[in-house]
């Protein structure tokens, strides 16, 4: 079949040939209908040392799909052929001390699906049954595609209250973007949404009219904030950018005793002013590293069942997973929302 691979250190993914997936008795066969490309692939793709001490080359790469199981290992109990499913990619043992308390997400043993082990940009996958979730039956596959990036967002802004509270989403790019929804559906009563893309500022005015939108080129970000919120700040804080000078105007427009959730990749180490903006406000602060199984999943499901917030206008270009060049140029350019390849 083919697969798109990370075979060096080198930039870039090679497009080749490469052997069906064997299941074992517990794992099931799906093929792939489309797989959405993530800021992870992106860094990936460029060799950034943020995600490049995470894989184990080669790698087929993908995480973010949906796809049919069209076999089954003798072991699975849960599962059959024609289920449309997708993969926690957390792969998780289900054994060490973080399994068995209830935090399967910081497995001990864990496999990164399309990272550490193979993954979806491909025409078929193996996934152990434990790290499936079923779709409803009439979801759409590009819906079912995006659940994980979902669960992103959903992780960082369910990681505290959300209810009643003033939210800043530092990054309108498809996680910020859900962040937003989120944020909105599970009662923010205020939300700042910063980015600096104009794309993406025009996509996120479409989809939430009543979102006081800054473009940190033009004003100044916390200036900007502090005066909206009376000089409290926000009660919420999240990070999706990657870049370090949002991560520090994270904490500047923060509330004392407000609440942090860091998302997004960041290239290297960066600086804070811990005592003024940390220790001084007790602020909260949560690092986001995927979704809490299975929680974070169910937590989408709810989101989806309200009706009031539709994910899939964030999908905003379609390719053949052969043109997948053009397809990572454009996500890196940060005129795109979520990008989708179909094998």
């Amino acid at each position: 079949m083919k697969a798109l691979v990370k075979t060096s250190q080198a930039p870039g993914f090679e497009y080749i040939d490469v052997d069906m997936p064997t299941i074992g008795p517990k794992d099931v066969l799906i093929k792939v209908k489309t797989t959405s490309i993530c800021g992870s692939d992106i860094h990936a793709f460029h060799s950034s040392p943020g995600i490049m001490h995470l894989m184990k080359l080669p790698v087929i790469m993908g995480h973010e799909t949906c796809g049919e199981i069209v076999e089954v290992g003798e072991g699975v109990t849960n599962l059959k052929k024609g289920d449309l499913v997708s993969p926690e990619p957390h792969i998780f043992c289900g054994v060490c001390y973080y399994c068995q308390t209830g935090a399967a997400l910081n497995c001990q043993n864990m496999g990164l699906f399309g990272i550490s082990t193979d993954g979806a940009f491909a025409e078929y996958a193996k996934i152990p049954e434990s790290a499936c979730w079923k779709h409803p039956e009439g979801t759409s596959y590009e819906l079912g595609a995006i659940h994980e990036p979902l669960g992103v967002a959903m992780h960082g802004v369910m990681a505290g209250e959300i209810n009643g509270k003033s939210v800043a989403v530092f990054g309108c790019g498809p996680i910020g973007l859900f962040a937003i929804g989120a944020s909105r559906v599970f009662g923010a009563t205020k939300v700042f949404a910063l980015e600096i893309a104009p794309k993406r500022l025009v996509m996120a005015r479409q989809l939430f009219p009543d979102v006081t939108l800054i473009n940190p080129k033009e004003q100044d970000p916390v200036k900007t904030i502090m005066e909206a919120t009376d000089g409290l700040g926000v009660d919420v804080s999240i990070e999706l950018s990657g870049s370090p000078e949002a991560l520090k105007q994270t904490f500047k427009v923060l509330k004392r005793e407000g609440r942090v959730s860091l998302v997004g990749i960041l290239a290297g180490p960066v600086e804070l002013e811990v005592h003024k903006d940390i220790i001084l406000k007790e602020a909260r602060v949560f690092g986001v590293f995927g979704r809490v199984v299975w929680q974070t999943w169910w937590q989408v499901r709810a989101l989806l069942d309200t009706g009031k917030f539709d994910p899939l206008p964030v999908i905003t270009h379609r390719f053949p997973l052969s043109d997948f060049k053009q397809a990572f140029e454009l996500a890196t350019s940060g005129e795109a929302g979520k990008i989708l390849l179909f094998p």
